[in-house]
Order: structure tokens, then sequence, then C-alpha cells
């Protein structure tokens, strides 16, 4: 879709529907005088739409009114990865400068701008919110943060992101369902990068806090044992199972109810990666500690708002995220 056919004065416009028929609504604003020029293509990984937006200077915006204008619409998570000329994203009273060859992450549920001030080329990937398996509070310590090619796993995610945008036309359906699941796997690993990165920027850790994060990655590295609970992780820890339960107090969340909640968050990814050569239900929630088949589905219904049998079908989309529940 190029702005090169396009009168003068409807070339802003044309680029703002397109990108917004093709993304998430936004509006595209020309900081230069003269003529503007734009285009933008894209394609579907699976789940991943990968697209290269390339324009003169401009500003996008995401504002409250256009994200009220589609309630429904399921929550995205944008990477911009930056080609060329300079980016500076704000969300969440962030500010991010990125410059060519860096990324920033984005969350299209709340509002936000980038400020292309030289004419640009960005590679944008969009994929639900909900595939990355993070908490909501997590993707926000996450957003509106740049990340430099030799930083973090910035050597690893770059070069990746680039070769897929590049070559995304050309993988068969099957291969593209996979690429997905990369993607959004490298994306989760980021995400879990910034929040502790932003966190020891914060300032020291207490003891408490430390042994948070101990526990936390325990259960992450053990969300297949179906042994594992309150009684394990204090264990394993040290401590004891009150202590414990202390310590989450601060959370906003029990250490059993954060167990079960990561269960489920890693079998509604898994249930909607796979497609046609998906693992059956049960295989997926046995994988993932659950036991008994019924409960796995009542649970799963009860948090996404249907069974997982409906979650991986042809209208997975529409789910809701756990702790929602849709009428019916």
């Amino acid at each position: 879709m190029t702005t090169a056919s396009v009168p003068d004065g409807e070339k802003a416009a044309f680029l703002s529907g397109a990108v917004s028929r093709t993304l998430v609504p936004v509006e595209v604003r020309p900081l230069t005088p003269r003529p503007f020029e734009g285009l933008l293509v894209s394609h579907r990984l699976g789940y991943v739409r990968v697209s290269t937006l390339e324009a003169d200077a401009a500003r996008v915006s995401r504002t409250a009114a256009l994200i009220a204008r589609a309630p429904r619409s399921e929550p995205q998570v944008g990477v911009g990865v930056q080609v060329a000329g300079r980016a500076v994203l704000e969300q969440d009273g962030r500010r991010a400068e990125v410059a060519a060859g860096g990324l920033v992450l984005y969350d299209t549920a709340r509002p936000y701008a980038v400020h292309y001030p030289e004419r640009f080329r960005t590679h944008l990937f969009h994929l639900p919110r909900r595939l990355l398996g993070v908490p909501e509070r997590e993707l926000r310590h996450a957003s509106a943060t740049a990340v430099d090619p030799a930083e973090g796993c910035g050597p690893v995610l770059l070069p990746f992101l680039d070769v897929l945008a590049a070559s995304a036309a050309t993988y068969p359906a099957p291969v593209g369902d996979r690429l997905a699941g990369s993607v959004a796997d490298l994306l989760s690993t980021l995400v879990a990068q910034l929040v502790a990165g932003r966190a020891a920027d914060d300032g020291p850790d207490t003891p408490n806090a430390h042994l948070v994060r101990r526990v936390r990655a325990y259960i992450e590295r053990h969300l297949g044992d179906p042994e594992l609970g309150p009684d394990r992780i204090a264990q394993a820890h040290h401590i004891s199972v009150r202590y414990l339960h202390r310590l989450f107090e601060g959370e906003g969340v029990t250490v059993g109810r954060l167990v079960q909640q990561r269960r489920l968050e890693a079998c509604a990814r898994e249930l909607a990666r796979r497609g046609r050569t998906a693992p059956t239900v049960s295989a997926v929630a046995q994988r993932w500690g659950f036991v008994n088949p019924a409960h796995f589905s009542r649970t799963f219904r009860a948090a996404y708002g249907v069974p997982p049998s409906e979650w991986r079908g042809p209208g997975r989309g529409t789910g809701t995220g756990p702790g929602t529940r849709e009428a019916g």
C-alpha cells in the first residue's frame, strides 16, 4: 500500500487508513511541509502480523478515543524494530528513544505515540497480548523501553526479527505457525529481561524482594510438576508455608493462585499456537501440571470464558484473558 498515486492532500489520510486497517487504528500526522510519501507492506505468520512501514517524518498516535471506538478488539503487543531513521515512543508517561538498529515494545490496549523526526523505515510485529503469557503488570513495566542491538537479548532477537520481516512472504503456513511461536517465546523473554532491568534500576533489593523473585523463578521452572504447591515451594526455599504466604501478601496474588494462573497461561498459549498438529487438550493439560482433565476444563473455562477445545478452534482469537468472563 503506497501513497505514490494518491493526491497530495490525501496522502496522510490514506496511510492512516492503511495502518489502521492492517494493524490497529492510529492517526498519522506529517511533520514536513512538502508532499508526504509513505508505504506499508504487511504479511501474516500464524497469529503474528509482520509489517514494514516507511514514510517521511511523521507522528503516529493511538489515542484513547481511537481505542474506545473498538472496545471489543483483542489487545495486541507491538514491537517496532527501527531500520532507518530515529523513533521516540511515549507510553504510560515514559519516553523511549530508538536509534536505527534498536527496538521498542508497546501495548496497543493503552494510548501511545511514536514521533519519527526524519524519514524512517521500521518493522512492526503485532501479536495477541495473551499469547505472551506474561502478567499485564509486567507488560506495563516493559513497555516504552528501548533495547539496543548490544544489550540483553538484543543480539539474538534483533537479527531474527530483521530476517523474519524480510522473508515473511516466503514461508508456508505450517512454518509460519512455528515461527510465530518463536516470536512469542522471544518476546516473553524480552519482557522478563526488561522487567528485571527496571527493578534493578529502581534501587537496592530488600531480602524479601529477592526471595520473591527466586520463588517466582522456581514456580516457572516447575510448572509441569503436578505436586507443585505451597508445601513443595516452601520446602525448596527452606522457609515455612506461613512465611511463604506472608511474602506474597504484597504481590496481589496467593501462591496457589499464581501457580494455577501461570499453568493456565502456558496451556492457553500452547493451545492457541499449534494448529492442525496440536496435541490433545488432555496432553497439554498434563504437560503443565493438571492431572484431572475435567478439573482443567472447568478451571480453564472459568478463566477464559470458553472450554479449551473451543479456545484452540477457528474462533480462538476472540477469547478473553484470565480473570475475565464472557456472557453465556
